[in-house]
């Protein structure tokens, strides 16, 4: 399907997945980066803050593309309402997938819209996802392939950490990292986006 547009869409994600998946829309926009620190921002819940780091990602990108659409997002993933970010190192990420071993945890994904006028629109979208029973020999060599490193609780269900989940209830590309059902709805709502007819 080919929507069309009247806007400016900028995505403020260097994510190669979320430009995939907003490259299926067959719509034009521009990749600009944020340079904030996600870490910065101390808020109570885990919603609360995948949509602080959402708001500041756009907001930032926002700042460098006045008059323009912004799309940031940000994604987590919470385990016994802990937030387990981006592994650092491969103890970091063999603890985690430890953790997530067996059992379920959510996927968060915040979406941040700004428009062109300045106003801010945001959601939440959040999938369960329970992984399979796996051996400490195989936690040991995902992380030795290096994928946990850029990712959300230390495992990417697009590539071979798809062998550690078990299954998911919810949107599979919020896990992805866009959720991009819900993100059509709503640029549909706010007329962002028109349907080809």
């Amino acid at each position: 399907m080919n929507f069309t547009t009247n806007e400016q869409l900028i995505l403020a994600s260097a994510s190669p997945r979320r430009k995939e998946l907003l490259q299926m829309l067959n719509i034009p926009f521009t990749i600009v980066t944020s340079d904030v620190v996600e870490t910065s921002v101390t808020v109570d819940t885990a919603r609360e803050y995948v949509t602080e780091v959402a708001l500041l990602k756009a907001r930032d990108v926002a700042k460098k593309c006045q008059g323009k659409c912004i799309i940031g997002a940000d994604t987590i993933v919470v385990f016994n309402n802990q937030i387990l970010h981006k592994p650092v190192s491969e103890e970091e990420a063999i603890e985690h997938l430890t953790k997530l071993a067996g059992n379920r945890h959510e996927v968060m994904t915040a979406v941040a819209l700004i428009l062109a006028d300045g106003t801010e629109h945001t959601f939440v979208e959040v999938t369960s996802v329970l992984f399979k029973e796996i051996s400490p020999q195989l936690i040991k060599a995902y992380v030795q392939t290096g994928d946990p490193f850029d990712k959300a609780g230390g495992y990417g269900i697009q590539t071979s950490g798809a062998m550690l989940v078990d299954r998911i209830e919810g949107d599979y590309n919020n896990v992805v990292g866009l959720p991009i059902a819900t993100l059509v709805q709503k640029m549909l709502t706010l007329q962002l986006l028109k349907l080809p007819f």
